[in-house]
């Protein structure tokens, strides 16, 4: 794999067409979610943690660089358990956020608990994404942040070893990780939080049940009681072994696949009570015309080689919007995907890029303010350009399964959190139609 912080460049990536059904069952690496979560609360831990089966890709390896650039013992040497140690965290130090939402919106509230400044920049297209929320919330805090003149990265954090706490109030309508970030270290501030969100829905709301499902695993005093708030006591996190579910954002291009292709993919070990939004992905599955059970053995979905045209509100599960836009292109019908304004400011522009790239195939697509209006037409191959997005890959991956002649401008891309993607889709897409799963 390349280094964290530089990704090789690619050659253009033929996307593979499958010619029957693939029939594939595997256990993806952890959750990058999950990963990003399990590391920030091991690092303010009272004693060592470890994660186990964690998702080892460009996002989790630079966040345990960024938390021991600030003092954390981080050993991630081993494939199955990433050892963390926590210690006084300490500046100067410098955090690399990639391309990553989770590092440059959970790391710099750990960074005002550190002793000394702390920097934080990034890729460029990572400067464009917003931030200024969060910032502002943690400067009503006490925290000093210099920022750049725009309110994003580069930033630095001034810290001074301790975070008053109290009451912020924040507009988190562009992303759920603004109130993640907040929480994630409030049970170290002198005097907790308060976190009530104002403005536009919330979205991605089932990642901030997710960080409050394991601020209390690691022992911390969480109320969500009333709706848009949140109240964090002060108090100490344990330090834990945290098992990390396999991913199912990154299981989507997958399940997608057997609905193109009338196939089977089963995701194995996804627990049934998991801390991801399984059943709307199910939802929305079956709404598009495939079958979806989850058992003791994981998520199975089943396609039929049609795929239905969906309405759908994808708000809380905004991440599946590339690969769910690419179905509704090869649907038989019609699609209208909503909710999801704020995907404008996700690696890129998701909503415009998603239009540019499935109109250049052939498709009808009409930019909506939230979303997205595709009607489906005959599509032929051509470039799709993935904008360094590995939603952008994914999806691009899933159309040509069925259509060939798709070359992916960069494949490298999806490293950031599944970099074994193109040697696993290529080897399904090649045993399509053998009628043999493989383990």
């Amino acid at each position: 794999m390349p280094e964290a912080n530089s990704p090789e460049p690619y050659e253009p990536w033929p996307a593979p067409t499958a010619a029957g059904g693939v029939h594939l069952s595997v256990r993806l690496p952890g959750s990058k979610s999950m990963t990003a979560r399990a590391l920030v609360l091991s690092a303010l831990g009272d004693t060592a943690g470890t994660v186990t089966r964690p998702l080892r890709a460009r996002d989790t390896v630079l966040m345990a660089a960024g938390l021991a650039a600030m003092g954390t013992g981080v050993d991630t040497t081993a494939t199955r358990q990433w050892q963390v140690r926590p210690a006084p965290l300490r500046g100067p130090a410098h955090v690399d956020v990639g391309l990553a939402g989770t590092i440059m919106r959970f790391l710099p509230a750990v960074a005002g608990l550190a002793d000394g400044p702390v920097t934080f920049a990034g890729d460029p297209a990572a400067h464009a994404r917003p931030l200024g929320p969060l910032l502002d919330g943690l400067r009503s805090l006490g925290l000093r942040i210099d920022a750049a003149p725009g309110g994003g990265l580069p930033i630095t954090v001034s810290g001074r070893g301790r975070i008053a706490g109290g009451e912020v109030t924040v507009d988190a309508s562009k992303s759920s990780q603004f109130v993640s970030g907040l929480l994630l270290a409030a049970p170290r501030f002198d005097r907790g939080i308060l976190v009530r969100h104002v403005g536009p829905p919330l979205p991605s709301a089932p990642h901030v049940r997710m960080t409050v499902r394991m601020l209390r695993a690691a022992g911390a005093t969480v109320d969500d009681v009333a709706a848009h708030t949140w109240r964090v006591e002060p108090g100490d996190l344990h330090g834990r072994d945290w098992p990390i579910e396999p991913d199912l954002s990154g299981a989507l291009p997958f399940f997608a696949a057997a609905l193109v292709t009338g196939g089977t993919v089963t995701l194995r070990d996804l627990p049934v009570e998991s801390a991801q939004p399984v059943a709307q992905l199910i939802g929305l599955i079956e709404r598009l015309g495939g079958q979806a059970t989850a058992g003791p053995d994981g998520l199975t979905v089943r396609g039929t080689g049609t795929i239905h045209g969906i309405d759908a509100d994808l708000r809380d599960v905004s991440e599946l919007t590339p690969v769910l836009a690419a179905l509704a292109a090869l649907a038989d019908a019609p699609s209208r995907l909503t909710g999801v304004a704020h995907i404008r400011g996700h690696e890129t522009d998701r909503i415009a890029a998603l239009a540019a790239e499935l109109g250049g195939l052939g498709a009808e697509v009409t930019e909506l303010p939230d979303g997205l209006q595709i009607d489906p037409k005959p599509l032929h191959g051509g470039p799709f350009r993935t904008y360094d997005d590995h939603r952008m890959a994914h999806a691009a991956a899933v159309l040509g399964l069925a259509v060939p002649g798709i070359t992916l401008t960069d494949v490298a891309c999806t490293s950031k959190t599944l970099p074994e993607f193109p040697a696993l889709w290529s080897t399904m897409a090649a045993d399509a139609g053998a009628g043999e799963a493989r383990r």
